[in-house]
């Protein structure tokens, strides 16, 4: 396979960092960004090109830094949209301003990075979209509803997305990790709303200090994964002589709740199968 131009989001640690130093590792090309340069230092020293990419900056930003980006190696073959953080509390404890930063970044940076990358990739009919959702984007667990809510929204933009492009010859990958070993759950990432409600306090305590104690003690091993991901985008290891997939889960934890959720489901059209299907108008043919 030809060497690869990739453009990867939140890079000063976890998968973006890891992701960075494999692909290199591989013979490709990294441009690696974070809101920070000073924090991806190391990353030039390893031999990527680096950038300050902030994804909640306005799009006028970003597509100029992305048209910087580009102008480096004269192309980008893969973007990565990596950057991302958690929110954590319960509903009546969760300020909008809360839910619309983590929107922010896990949804609408996302939005404002790829469509800054997009018409490059029409224009040369060709590339890999990446998109790092997560086991939250299946399952809305107790206290997680801004972040789940955020990957919800994400994995059905880029689905959308993945069905408008394809004819391009553009391919999406949408990558769903279940817990790895990064700083996703590190102060400087999750952001934490201690209920201020007596009916909440215990479970919420109990849910905020599990965290703390899983920060980067998670079972899934980071470095496993980002070679698969690359594995899949270069159709190598795991991934030669196969169909990729538009969706990826990784990690024996997602594999598992994926797979409960998927049974109930069909479980449910079976068992309501009658009444789910007996609402079209009686003058309906399925062949209209």
């Amino acid at each position: 396979m030809t060497q690869l131009v990739w453009l990867i989001t939140g890079c000063s640690s976890g998968f973006g960092e890891l992701l960075t130093h494999h692909i290199l590792s591989r013979g490709d090309l990294v441009i690696a960004t974070a809101r920070t340069l000073s924090k991806i230092a190391h990353l030039s020293q390893a031999g990527a090109a680096t950038l300050e990419l902030d994804v909640t900056h306005p799009q006028q930003a970003i597509n100029d830094t992305v048209a910087q980006a580009i102008a480096i190696y004269g192309r980008i073959d893969v973007v990565v949209n990596n950057a991302g953080y958690v929110t954590s509390g319960a509903w009546e404890d969760i300020e909008y301003e809360q839910l619309l930063a983590q929107f922010d970044t896990n949804v609408f940076g996302v939005v404002k990075v790829t469509r800054a990358v997009l018409p490059h990739l029409r224009e040369k009919k060709s590339g890999t979209m990446v998109f790092i959702s997560s086991l939250s984007g299946w399952c809305g667990h107790p206290f997680v509803g801004p972040y789940a809510g955020s990957k919800f929204a994400l994995e059905g933009m880029v689905e959308s997305l993945s069905r408008e492009t394809e004819v391009f010859g553009i391919k999406t990958l949408l990558v769903e990790p279940g817990r790895f070993r990064t700083m996703l759950l590190s102060p400087d990432n999750l952001h934490t709303a201690p209920s201020k409600i007596s009916d909440y306090d215990k479970a919420s305590k109990a849910h905020v200090d599990g965290l703390a104690q899983e920060d980067r003690m998670q079972p899934g091993d980071t470095q496993k994964a980002v070679k698969i991901i690359v594995d899949l985008v270069r159709k190598e290891g795991c991934a030669e002589g196969r169909e990729v997939p538009f969706r990826f889960p990784l990690g024996t934890d997602c594999y598992e709740s994926i797979k409960e959720k998927c049974e109930e489901t069909l479980h449910l059209l079976k068992d309501w199968n009658q009444v789910i299907n007996s609402t079209d108008h009686e003058n309906h043919s399925n062949s209209n």
